[in-house]
């Protein structure tokens, strides 16, 4: 029925399914709508108990094509069946053509491993301003790069929020500290352009 809803109306913007036990088929069942949709910009498909044939689906949700403009906004917290190689295929899938502005990974046994990995599409992306990684298994390393990323690499990101990890409450601050100076500095140049 929502797939049948979907297809008829063409203006949803957003298609809120957190905590649905959608699962992979049911994912497979509504992709005909979703991808064809020309207005979704904003996917929320937290604890819907998704693997990894669902982040096949949706990557191909993610680039704009034609008349599409892609995926703006996506959440997959709490989808803790999906893989590791499922999890880098999205980051490649992210880094490769991506309009994404908005990623909420929160409360999935992400790791360092794909932590650097979207790092990477991260500092390549000039759209991402916000990446929740809360309870992702991350450590100390994966803050590090971070760090390095945020202080080397001009990025569009605005929030990286790393809380319930194993980060030391220092670094977690270094990031914040220097994700606030860039932001303060865009709106400086703003405000110049604007005078």
């Amino acid at each position: 029925q929502l797939a049948d809803a979907l297809a008829a109306n063409r203006s949803i913007h957003s298609l809120f399914l957190h905590g649905s036990p959608l699962t992979d088929s049911g994912l497979a069942v509504l992709n005909p709508s979703l991808s064809l949709h020309p207005s979704l910009i904003s996917l929320d498909l937290g604890d819907c108990v998704l693997g990894d044939e669902a982040i096949n689906l949706i990557c191909g949700l993610l680039p704009p094509d034609g008349a599409k403009s892609g995926l703006k906004e996506l959440t997959l917290s709490a989808n803790p069946a999906i893989t590791l190689k499922g999890w880098a295929r999205l980051v490649i899938a992210i880094s490769h053509s991506s309009q994404l502005r908005v990623l909420n990974l929160d409360y999935n046994p992400l790791g360092d491993h794909i932590a650097g990995m979207l790092a990477v599409a991260v500092a390549s992306s000039r759209t991402l301003e916000v990446v929740d990684l809360e309870g992702t298994g991350l450590t100390n390393q994966s803050a590090q790069i971070f760090l390095d990323m945020v202080q080397n690499y001009p990025t569009s990101m605005r929030s990286l929020i790393l809380a319930e990890n194993n980060i030391s409450l220092e670094l977690q601050q270094q990031i914040s500290d220097l994700l606030s100076e860039g932001e303060e500095e865009e709106d400086n140049e703003n405000e110049e352009q604007d005078d």
